[in-house]
């Protein structure tokens, strides 16, 4: 039998509730220059503290064992969604983020403004994290002078900081293609090219991707620091099962960034807007209980901070966070899972293949009798090191959500 399947057949409704609270990047690693500590370990936290000593812990795999995960597969995972069966391309994310509309056929990319110098080489993928105002103006200008190529409507949005959306709608177009992104400063912008190179839709729309950094590059050219772009995630809107019906659980998300709004959206989860911090993020937790029984709860700060290799940011980020979760607690969910997405480790300064930790709190979770929550304390845990599409099932079944497999 189908795993999922068996899942489906067992799984049973109750008025449980349940919280997965994300901190994007959580995981790092311990090195040398760092006293052999990790950020999480570094910080003050008190609330997590008090928290782990009636948890049980682990590491979650977030794809498999050594394969980098980008942010999609990250979430996608760990709403239960095996990441390599369901692969959905960031441009879809984003564009379902920031609100767009998005229509049978059209092909959405994600985009970064960046830095390049006059040889074309990226010397900022970020283009120094303009600020979302600069962002907003330099797409106000590209919307404003490309609107269609060929019979293909152009809309482009802005989303926060250096971020923003291009969403391609006309006739024939398909989607996945590589990306039009070196990944690295210090090289070239690659020509985007079709996964599959028999298919007449991808060809169609590689070329269209060519044409418009045509148009598009010229408008922003003598821009500083912000004079070109990335293009990545390009691809059309796969279909994937709502979280309601795979889980019998309502769900809600709480988070400020466009992308993970997206994800949950592309779930069938409720975006609950306005919140701008984690403090009011939980505020509005508290205010929505009694309206769905599932809450995706995400802080972006912790990735941010490893992103740009800052340690003592990272640390900050986590204590920031610490000191909001008392708010949380007024109202303990049921069951509470406090991880990452992925790791990022601030040595690496990106995303990494290395586990991350994992707290797991309910009345049944059982105590792993750990002063801390922390990577080198979670390698002990009762949970051991698992997948992390299995940490909905592990929540399912702390709510007492399964009914017994056999006679």
């Amino acid at each position: 039998m189908n795993l999922d399947a068996l899942y489906s057949e067992l799984t049973l409704k109750t008025n449980a509730k349940l919280a997965l609270v994300v901190l994007d990047g959580l995981g790092d690693i311990a090195t040398k220059e760092q006293n052999y500590l990790t950020p999480l370990e570094a910080a003050s936290t008190p609330n997590l503290d008090k928290i782990a000593k009636d948890s049980a812990q682990g590491r979650m795999i977030p794809i498999a064992p050594g394969i980098t995960p980008g942010s999609g597969p990250g979430h996608l995972g760990l709403f239960g969604y095996d990441p390599l069966e369901f692969q959905v391309g960031r441009g879809v994310i984003e564009a379902l983020g920031l609100g767009l509309e998005l229509k049978p056929g059209d092909v959405c990319a994600r985009a970064n403004f960046a830095t390049v110098d006059g040889k074309g080489i990226v010397t900022d993928r970020r283009a120094g994290r303009i600020p979302t105002e600069t962002c907003e103006k330099l797409c106000a200008m590209l919307a404003g002078k490309i609107k269609k190529i060929g019979d293909t409507d152009i809309l482009i949005k802005a989303g926060k900081e250096h971020r923003f959306v291009v969403v391609f709608r006309g006739k024939g177009l398909e989607g996945p293609l590589t990306d039009a992104d070196p990944n690295r400063e210090g090289f070239a912008i690659p020509n985007v090219k079709p996964r599959d190179e028999n298919n007449a839709g991808q060809k169609k729309m590689a070329a269209l991707i060519a044409d418009f950094y045509k148009a598009a590059v010229p408008i922003i050219a003598k821009e500083k620091p912000a004079n070109g772009f990335l293009m990545r995630g390009i691809a059309h809107q796969p279909h994937i099962p709502l979280f309601e019906e795979r889980y019998k659980l309502k769900p809600a998300c709480l988070a400020v960034y466009p992308m993970y709004k997206g994800l949950a959206q592309l779930v069938g989860m409720k975006k609950i807007e306005g919140p701008a911090t984690i403090a009011e993020q939980f505020e509005r937790y508290l205010k929505e209980y009694d309206n769905f029984d599932f809450f995706f709860i995400h802080y972006k700060y912790t990735d941010k901070a490893g992103e740009d290799g800052n340690f003592m940011a990272k640390m900050k980020a986590i204590e920031d966070f610490d000191a909001a979760l008392p708010i949380l607690l007024r109202e303990k969910p049921d069951v509470l899972a406090i991880t990452g997405d992925h790791s990022t480790p601030c040595a690496v300064k990106g995303h990494s293949w290395h586990a991350q930790p994992v707290l797991l709190y309910s009345a049944l979770s059982g105590s792993d009798k750990l002063e801390r929550f922390t990577e080198t304390g979670a390698n002990s845990g009762s949970l051991g090191v698992f997948e992390a599409k299995y940490l909905i099932r592990l929540m399912q079944a702390n709510a007492k959500m399964f009914d017994k497999f056999g006679a």
